[in-house]
């Protein structure tokens, strides 16, 4: 009978069943005498992730499975692919939402997992789409400020998105920044893979190195506090939202009872207090705007205003010189600067601890100090030379509108002094 049993199981069942015995003894023999539980993979192993992507702290389940939404299009139609459309990652990840899609992009795109590169136009300059990039572990700020040349701008702006979600990120991830120039860091720093992966492999933890990849221990825990908040306020709104429902269901049926027909609009205002701390405006020693390098794209100029603002108004204007000054410096034959950050942050290192002196910048602080001495005595003979207008000149261009004040105020039905009408048209 049990020979008849055993025939009609397949031999996968069978094997299953092996399987499952021999990891129960296993485990019964293993000295670990806690409690746990088991899994067992069963199936052909067709695609693989990133656990880093897994284990990151900061994205939520959404994020991560978006991301593997985005890998599995690239792996199915090759490296070189179209982005999934919003419909297209709204069946695979089952999220009904294109506001929550287009989070979770945002989200990946703050925090360096997708960097987009790039805007693509039709010849006639219309807007044909975005080229992105997809990462198997967040990017170094360094290479993603290469590729996105808004980057910093997007997380700027980002602060004050309309999801609260999105801004608790971006601050984290400027929040990092900060830390790291507070902390006398080059954020643009060439690390080793190696080393960045051995940081986050403990940084999740109490103990261990302090980051996340992009993200510093103290932002992670940050972003989790405002995540609770969130989500704690989102309920309590929620509670509200049904309290209020269930008591204007209740006074409606009151109102129609007694016959009365009245209603009560309440306006409800959410007030988003973006908080834009991450922007520094930034002047020299009196006030006056800092002249940047024009080889500094916006992405380098809002890092190096992170530098700057460590230092004495008097001494920012000095580096930025010196910087331009090592520019112009190339095309006499010096070594090119490959990393224009990096660079500005060992001026400012050499700032902070008395060791600057100023060399290359010398000329660069003279030229413009000329130019500037040009342009005001340019301005001085073009006031001079500008003919003054002489008291007959003046009292015509007075009459006159005086005249077409009246008929302004003609066409428009008011009163009009005719004394002044025909005094105007006679002077």
């Amino acid at each position: 009978m049990m020979d008849e049993q055993t025939g009609a199981i397949r031999p996968e069942t069978l094997a299953l069943d092996k399987l499952i015995k021999a990891t129960i003894a296993r485990v019964e023999a293993s000295r670990d005498v806690g409690a746990a539980d088991t899994v067992l993979f069963l199936g052909n192993r067709h695609q693989s992730f990133p656990t880093a992507v897994i284990r990151d702290p900061v994205l939520e389940p959404v994020d991560k499975l978006v991301w593997m939404v985005i890998m599995l299009a690239v792996r199915e139609t090759g490296a070189n692919a179209a982005f999934p459309s919003y419909e297209t990652i709204s069946h695979l990840a089952n999220v009904s939402s294109r506001s929550t899609i287009a989070r979770a992009i945002a989200i990946l795109r703050a925090s360096r997992w997708l960097t987009l590169c790039g805007r693509l136009r039709k010849a006639s300059g219309r807007f044909r789409g975005n080229v992105y990039a997809l990462h198997d572990e967040p990017l170094p700020l360094a290479d993603v400020i290469h590729l996105d040349g808004d980057y910093m701008a997007f997380l700027n702006k980002a602060v004050s998105h309309g999801h609260a979600r999105v801004r608790t990120v971006a601050k984290g991830v400027l929040a990092s920044i900060d830390e790291d120039v507070r902390g006398g860091q080059n954020v643009c720093v060439l690390e080793h893979p190696i080393e960045r992966r051995l940081q986050s492999a403990v940084g999740t933890g109490n103990e261990g190195p302090r980051r996340f990849f992009s993200f510093t221990r103290d932002a992670i825990q940050q972003i989790r506090q405002d995540s609770m908040g969130n989500r704690q306020a989102r309920d309590h709104h929620d509670q509200n939202s049904n309290l209020v429902k269930t008591r204007v269901q209740k006074s409606n049926a009151h109102k129609s009872n007694s016959g009365c027909s009245s209603s009560n609009n309440k306006k409800t205002t959410t007030t988003t207090s973006g908080e834009d701390a991450s922007k520094f405006m930034h002047a020299g020693e009196h006030g006056e705007p800092l002249v940047y390098p024009r080889r500094l794209g916006e992405n380098q100029r809002d890092i190096a205003n992170r530098y700057l603002s460590k230092l004495a108004p008097a001494d920012r204007q000095p580096i930025l010189d010196e910087l331009e000054g090592r520019f112009q410096a190339e095309q006499k034959g010096m070594k090119p600067v490959y990393d224009e950050i990096s660079f500005l942050f060992r001026l400012c290192e050499l700032m902070k601890s008395g060791e600057f002196v100023p060399n290359l910048g010398i000329k660069v602080r003279d030229a413009r100090h000329a130019r500037e001495i040009q342009r005001q005595q340019a301005a001085r003979q073009d006031t001079a030379t500008e003919p003054k207008e002489t008291e007959e000149q003046r009292q015509n261009r007075m009459a006159l509108a005086k005249v077409r004040m009246d008929e302004m105020r003609k066409a428009l039905g008011m009163p009009v002094n005719k004394d002044q009408v025909s005094e105007a048209k006679e002077s």
